[in-house]
C-alpha cells in the first residue's frame, strides 16, 4: 500500500486512536487523513501559512481531534468531521513539536523559543469536543504551564503511555522527561538524557516511548538509533545501519521491535531484548 498526495516531504505521521486511519503533515502547508487499509486520502486540512512541522492525534477513544504546529507561529486544532481548523492559537515563535495530553484537552507545544508550553484547549474554546461552525482564533491566549530547560529548538515530543510524563527532544542534543501531572512536588524535569546528536543541520529529530514506558528512543545525526532506559537515562542500545541522519523512531505496540527512518530514505526494523 502507498499513500500519495503530499507535494513535499512528510515531516510527521500519527495513527488515529482506533488504528483505522493515519494523519500526516508536510511543508506543503497541509495535513492529510488517510485510510490505513486502502491508502486512500480521505481529507485534506488546509489553513496554515507555512510548513506544518508536527502533528498529533488525541488518544482518547472516540475523539476526532488533531493538533498541528507550523512555521507560521501557530498551533491549530482540527476536528476531522469538519473542513477547517476549529482553533488557531498564535504562539509567537515557529512551532516544531506538538502533543496531546492524556485527557484530549491539554495540548503541549514546543519550538524555536526553546520552551515547552501546555495549553488548556477546553478552557480556551469552551468545549473542544462539540465542533465549531468557524475558527476560534486567539493571539492573546496564555499557556497554563511552561517548562524551561532546553537550550535550542525543541524538535520532538511524545506523551508517556500512562499520560503522566512528557518526553521532549531538543537541538541542544538533549532529551528531557517532564512530570506533567497537575500537581508536582519539586522540579518537573525528572531526567536529562544525552548521547545522540542533531548535528549542524539541526534536523527535526523525533522521539518515542516504548509501549510499557520502560524505554525511550531517538535517532541521531551520527546515523545511529539510540535506546535508553527511561528510568536511569542509561544507553541500552546504539543501533547502526543507516547511511544518514535518523529522523524518526517508533516502537512496535506489542513486540520488542523498533522501527527507524532516515535521510537515506530507508526504514529499518531492529529487534530488542525483552
Amino acid at each position: 500500500m502507498m499513500c500519495r498526495g503530499h507535494k513535499n516531504a512528510i515531516l510527521d505521521l500519527r495513527w488515529t486512536a482506533d488504528g483505522d486511519d493515519l494523519v500526516t503533515c508536510s511543508p506543503d502547508a497541509t495535513l492529510r487523513l488517510w485510510d490505513a487499509a486502502t491508502g486512500a486520502q480521505t481529507k485534506t486540512m488546509k489553513g496554515h501559512a507555512g510548513f506544518v512541522n508536527a502533528c498529533d492525534v488525541s488518544r482518547r477513544a472516540g475523539d476526532v481531534l488533531v493538533v498541528s504546529g507550523s512555521d507560521d507561529r501557530t498551533w491549530k486544532l482540527w476536528d476531522m468531521r469538519v473542513k477547517r481548523a476549529v482553533m488557531s492559537t498564535h504562539d509567537g515563535f515557529p512551532v516544531t513539536a506538538v502533543a496531546f495530553g492524556a485527557d484530549g484537552n491539554a495540548v503541549f507545544t514546543g519550538g524555536v523559543e526553546e520552551v515547552v508550553k501546555m495549553w488548556d484547549a477546553r478552557a480556551m474554546s469552551g468545549s473542544v469536543t462539540e465542533g465549531f461552525a468557524g475558527v476560534a482564533s486567539s493571539s492573546s491566549a496564555k499557556a497554563s504551564m511552561t517548562l524551561r530547560g532546553h537550550a535550542d529548538t525543541i524538535t520532538g515530543m511524545r506523551l508517556s503511555p500512562d499520560g503522566t510524563r512528557l518526553l521532549t527532544n531538543g537541538a541542544d542534543d538533549a532529551m528531557r522527561v517532564w512530570d506533567v501531572r497537575p500537581y508536582c512536588e519539586g522540579d518537573r524535569c525528572e531526567r536529562l538524557i544525552r548521547g545522540h546528536a542533531h548535528g549542524f543541520e539541526k534536523a527535526l529529530l523525533r522521539c518515542a516511548w516504548s509501549p510499557d514506558g520502560a524505554r525511550v528512543a531517538s535517532g541521531s545525526s551520527c546515523r545511529n538509533v539510540f535506546v535508553w532506559d527511561a528510568s536511569s537515562g542509561k544507553i541500552e542500545y546504539k543501533l547502526p545501519g543507516h547511511l544518514g541522519t535518523v529522523h524518526a523512531v517508533a516502537f512496535h505496540p506489542s513486540e520488542p521491535i523498533l522501527g527507524s527512518a532516515g535521510a537515506d530514505k530507508r526504514v529499518f526494523l531492529g529487534e530488542l531484548a525483552e
